[in-house]
């Protein structure tokens, strides 16, 4: 599939200079424009280049730590596998965590619950040497 960076490219500028950053929470799970990366990180899809991402760790109201969501499942060492009511089955892709702004945030569409969410954490803590 080709990967279109000049669209992407324009969507960040209006990203950059004209959204606003939405209020959010750890644990909640977002739509984000993640863009379109380079090789195998993980991009976003649609004309908005959206991904949902869990709100892992919040620094201030401008930016957190996010980590994207598939729908395939994956039961290895940098996956976490949780269901949510809003859409499911999904894994958290551990070693695509990223800092985010919050200006990419598009709209909130549910939450990990807090048992999964202790289990994701201690399991990203397993990852660091």
């Amino acid at each position: 599939m080709e990967k279109d960076f000049k669209k992407w490219h324009k969507d960040k500028e209006i990203i950059h200079n004209e959204r606003p950053r939405l209020f959010f929470h750890e644990r909640e799970i977002w739509f984000c424009r993640l863009g379109v990366n380079v090789g195998f990180e993980q991009d976003g899809f649609g004309d908005d280049f959206l991904r949902p991402t869990i709100i892992f760790r919040k620094f201030n109201n401008e930016i957190f730590w996010g980590i994207p969501l598939t729908k395939k499942e994956k039961d290895k060492k940098y996956y976490f596998a949780f269901s949510f009511p809003e859409r499911g089955k999904n894994t958290a892709i551990l070693s695509q965590i990223r800092l985010i702004d919050a200006k990419r945030l598009a709209y909130h569409i549910g939450e990990i619950s807090k048992e999964d969410f202790e289990v994701l954490k201690n399991k990203f803590k397993a990852l660091l040497p």
